[in-house]
């Protein structure tokens, strides 16, 4: 555990060594993704492990980063452009593509996941362990998800279950989808570089993100009612895929193999949780700065949200074993892994 830790940890040090000791690059990779270049994702985990890879393989490795899907298509397209070899690695939305990752859905559940840290642990773990098959078309580099989202919305406080019903609300995923369904609301679905127009022009009432994407995205400009959960679990999260791929890896030598695995795994899921956790306190307070509203839901409330969003797991647990899967198995091993993590 302490190793782990230390792994983990070791990869905000950044680049130890300077450029003026580094070797001429043998292997050049793009690297790319769909937020823009001040986005947390790109500078403070994207940038910072290109640039750690760089020092480790003593500039033998370089990575350049194209963020803003600046090398063409749209973001369902990301894992895609890495299988294919388009491009050498991606991050992405893994429910940009609905269906593709099902065993991943447990982690979308309502009410699964803590932290961005404890619950990207876990779900790296899960991968690792029982996603192979959907993952074998890339190298897998980690799995992480954010810190648990929030709605936010451009018309009205959200207090209550009722508040949902008849709004246009832009769902990240199939699972949140099923479950604002429930509560009445008219679903759409997006990729987030689609949301600031859509909020604007009216397209959408509400929107289900963290704190971590709102401030980019300037979305509390936009959405200035913000609820926030607070209970055992929150609300939602949404899970990352980051990926290599898999020629381009395979074509280096094994040293430089062990450059990449050593800044891969469950501690880089680690790593990259610390920075969603902590990016989202700090993105909360523009919506604070900006004058915003804030609502909470807990106590009896959170339970009534609870309650009623249970039909979403009940229905992921008879569709997933109608495809032949094991789903109270898949389910309790998210959770077990969840529980781990907490305490590691």
């Amino acid at each position: 555990m302490k190793n782990l830790k230390l792994k983990a940890l070791a990869l905000v040090a950044g680049a130890a060594l300077s450029t003026s000791v580094l070797a001429e690059a043998e292997y050049t990779f793009k690297l790319h993704h769909m937020l823009p270049p001040v986005s947390n994702a790109q500078v403070n985990f994207l940038q910072p492990w290109a640039d750690k890879v760089e020092a480790e393989s003593n500039g033998r490795i370089h990575i350049d980063i194209y963020p803003a899907m600046q090398l063409g298509g749209k973001p369902p397209q990301l894992f895609d452009q890495t299988r294919k070899g388009i491009v050498d690695m991606s991050w992405t939305v893994g429910g940009y593509t609905p269906g593709r990752f099902p065993k991943a859905t447990a982690f979308e559940l309502p009410f699964m996941p803590l932290s961005a840290r404890i619950t990207s642990m876990a779900m790296q773990e899960y991968a690792e362990t029982e996603m192979q098959d959907e993952l074998k078309d890339v190298h897998l580099l980690t799995l992480h998800t954010h810190f648990p989202g929030s709605l936010h919305s451009r018309t009205k406080d959200i207090k209550k279950l009722e508040d949902l019903d008849g709004m246009k609300v832009r769902s990240p995923n199939k699972m949140m989808a099923d479950a604002l369904n429930i509560l009445k609301a008219n679903t759409v679905f997006m990729p987030v570089p689609s949301m600031p127009s859509a909020l604007s022009k009216g397209v959408i009432d509400v929107t289900a993100l963290p704190f971590e994407v709102v401030k980019p995205m300037k979305i509390h400009e936009l959405a200035p009612h913000h609820t926030e959960f607070k209970g055992d679990r929150g609300f939602y999260t949404q899970f990352f895929i980051f990926s290599m791929n898999k020629k381009s890896y395979n074509k280096l030598p094994d040293d430089l193999k062990k450059v990449i695995d050593d800044n891969s795994g469950v501690p880089l899921a680690g790593f990259v949780g610390d920075v969603f956790d902590a990016y989202e306190i700090g993105a909360r307070k523009d919506a604070v700065d900006n004058g915003n509203t804030f609502n909470t839901i807990e106590g009896a409330e959170y339970d009534r949200w609870k309650d009623t969003l249970t039909p979403v797991t009940e229905q992921w647990i008879e569709d997933m074993n109608d495809d032949g899967y094991d789903a109270e198995r898949l389910l309790d091993k998210a959770k077990t892994l969840i529980e781990k993590y907490e305490n590691f």
